[in-house]
């Protein structure tokens, strides 16, 4: 199951977009500390594909999918 979550990003003059914080529910809006990379990428645990950045929030090792135009998560293992 796909975990949809709103996504606060920066689009850069090259056309490049960095997620800035991800909102997990109504009370979590967290910073992303840092995205280590960006890459087209199929979910394995969730299904579909998109453009999937790796990145640290709160210091956990975490996926961000841009699916067309909407966001999902998944725990990195």
């Amino acid at each position: 199951m796909k975990n949809y979550i709103e996504v606060i990003a920066k689009f850069d003059l090259d056309g490049k977009i960095i997620p800035l914080k991800v909102r997990l529910n109504e009370d979590e809006v967290h910073m992303v500390d840092r995205v280590i990379d960006v890459r087209p990428c199929a979910s394995l645990k969730s299904g579909g594909a998109g453009i999937r950045y790796t990145c640290t929030v709160n210091g956990i090792l975490t996926y961000l999918f841009l699916e067309e135009t909407r966001w999902f998560y998944e725990k990195a293992e």
